[in-house]
């Protein structure tokens, strides 16, 4: 069966794009096997979008802490709880099992 160029709309923006045989052929070589449903533009804002969601690499939040060692402030990128002990980095380090 050969590829051909296929027009496509996108479910986000609705615009009608070309699914070339180029593409066909890209998603062939990754075993795809649904045509794209969002446009070329429309594929980069949601990659974008996702890539500076916090879950995915943005900036962590951060908590206030005192350490249980030394009784310094620091932060933390966890919810203290209170039913452990949290530790500032050079405390931890120095407490942590060696690997």
């Amino acid at each position: 069966m050969s590829l051909q160029d296929k027009s496509l709309q996108c479910v986000d923006c609705g615009t009608t794009f070309t699914f070339s045989v180029e593409d066909q052929e890209f998603y062939q070589s990754k075993g795809y096997l649904n045509d794209p449903k969002r446009c070329p533009e429309c594929r980069q804002a949601r990659k974008s979008a996702r890539s500076s969601d916090s879950s995915y690499g943005g900036p962590r939040q951060m908590f206030p802490a005192v350490c249980a060692e030394c009784g310094k402030s620091t932060e933390v990128p966890f919810q203290p709880r209170g039913d452990r002990p949290v530790y500032c980095s050079d405390c931890y380090r120095k407490l942590r099992p060696a690997r």
